[in-house]
């Protein structure tokens, strides 16, 4: 329980960070001037029969020092429904055109970006307006993320490492976000509806096929629900010689949140 691990009383002091995902919320709270202290957190179960924007006010009630001032609020959209462009290519009033290309209009979203310019990448995402307004009044400079955002630049900063390609999945209930790197150059960003264990290999190795990725040689490394032990990784080890399980800990999109601010 984060009231219990932090002083709110100095709230300011800290940056709070919100995970806003249908299976279940999360917070994180970390000290800015503590260089290498990992932020204290804590999940919270939603109610699977309210909606997200009932479930945050529910969890505004509960939780009064989510209400405190902080030096800094994130919120982090758990969502499929994102879409990636280049950069030199993106104008602001295209947005919602360029977004509802990729994905299908839903009533009382906005199209919120996130700008990436270590990838040279814009990052357009849905958001229910309700949830959105309700934070706007509540959260004073509340700064709205698509969870895939903190990822890429945290996973295009590892993926420097070595000579190898490399391709990170975030593995989430019902669904994983896959993205592909070439030594810190972008190649795939992608996330694919599946549960299944036999979908969630058809649609790796799929992507590792047509990227033209070394089965021997370049890497395949997971985070989020999965375990070394599921069988699910086991199959895709009889294919990919390099399938490792990232550490599990401080969830990993906390911890990419301040290469992303």
């Amino acid at each position: 329980m984060l009231d219990t691990k932090i002083d709110f009383t100095h709230s300011g002091q800290y940056t709070l960070t919100l995970r806003l995902d249908t299976d279940g919320f999360a917070f994180a709270v970390s000290d800015p001037s503590a260089d290498e202290a990992a932020p204290a957190c804590e999940d919270w179960a939603v109610d699977e029969s309210l909606s997200l924007a009932a479930n945050l006010k529910r969890a505004f009630a509960e939780k009064d020092w989510l209400a405190r001032p902080f030096r800094r609020v994130n919120v982090l959209m758990a969502t499929r429904r994102f879409t990636l462009m280049p950069l030199e290519l993106f104008e602001d009033e295209q947005a919602a055109e360029v977004f509802y290309y990729n994905h299908p209009r839903w009533r009382n979203e906005e199209v919120r970006y996130n700008i990436l310019h270590n990838n040279n990448l814009v990052v357009l995402f849905g958001i229910d307006q309700s949830v959105s307004g309700f934070l706007r009044e509540r959260l004073s400079d509340v700064r709205l993320y698509a969870q895939a955002s903190p990822l890429l630049d945290g996973f295009a900063v590892k993926s420097r490492l070595g000579n190898t390609r490399k391709m990170y999945v975030h593995v989430r209930r019902e669904c994983m976000d896959v993205f592909c790197y070439g030594q810190g150059r972008f190649l795939l960003g992608n996330s694919y509806a599946c549960s299944q264990e036999g979908d969630r290999l058809y649609a790796l190795l799929g992507a590792w096929t047509s990227l033209g990725f070394d089965q021997e040689q370049d890497e395949l490394l997971l985070c989020g629900r999965v375990s070394v032990g599921d069988e699910w990784v086991s199959g895709l080890k009889q294919f990919v010689r390099k399938v490792s399980v990232m550490p599990s800990g401080v969830d990993i999109d906390f911890q990419m949140m301040a290469i992303c601010e």
